[in-house]
């Protein structure tokens, strides 16, 4: 199985290369591509650079010129639920945007029939398995995640909530699943908490983003283990 793993920064990214059998690197669109392999799965391994746009260039060019058969987003995010806390762990079950009218999806290219990008199923099955036996103090969720184009800190985050209720937001996820979505390629997203409502601002996210990029690094490939 040939997996993309696409995260948002460098930061996201470093703690991969612990795990990863690089191979070769190479350069298109000014992004890195790292060729290689975690355990028995061929993996194409990079950071997009924030926002929806550039995931979005990243997700196409892994899917045409690597022939993924599945994209991991892996990283960070903000927590939106209360249950939620910093370094707690984020597995997608559907995506959205929280900035984008929804007849764009509904009644344009991709003619979706709701807003929601949703997980794929095999891969959801892995996450949750995973998640029943992994050994870790912080918590797994599985649920709904939100992407759009600004930092939430504290303006604007219960307009999303009282619109998606979700359980985390960031920048690139929901790019990547629309992606996905239209070229028919598995996905999901696994991203770990660096701030919440109770801690919310840049501050948080800066202190908290090493850390959580670890976790969540450790339950991707977890996750990618465990795919047969």
């Amino acid at each position: 199985m040939k997996i993309g793993i696409i995260c948002a920064s460098e930061n996201e990214l470093a703690p991969f290369f612990d795990d990863f059998q690089e191979h070769s690197v190479v350069e298109k669109a000014m992004l890195k591509i790292h060729i290689g392999k975690i355990g028995a799965h061929d993996i194409v391994l990079l950071y997009c650079g924030v926002c929806k746009v550039n995931a979005a260039i990243a997700a196409q060019i892994v899917i045409d010129d690597f022939n993924v058969d599945a994209i991991i987003n892996a990283g960070v995010a903000g927590g939106m639920d209360r249950r939620l806390k910093i370094l707690d762990t984020v597995v997608s079950t559907e995506v959205a945007y929280h900035d984008v009218d929804s007849g764009i999806l509904t009644e344009y290219h991709p003619w979706m029939k709701s807003v929601f990008f949703a997980a794929d199923e095999k891969l959801l099955r892995t996450a949750r398995d995973v998640a029943e036996h992994i050994q870790t103090k912080e918590k797994v969720f599985f649920g709904r995640m939100v992407t759009g184009e600004a930092f939430i800190s504290d303006d604007g985050r219960q307009e999303i909530v009282d619109a998606f209720n979700p359980l985390s937001v960031d920048m690139e996820t929901g790019s990547i699943a629309h992606v996905c979505y239209a070229n028919a390629v598995s996905f999901i997203a696994i991203r770990s908490i660096t701030d919440t409502a109770d801690h919310s601002g840049s501050e948080f996210f800066e202190m908290n983003c090493k850390e959580a990029s670890r976790i969540a690094e450790d339950f991707t490939v977890a996750v990618i283990e465990a795919c047969r």
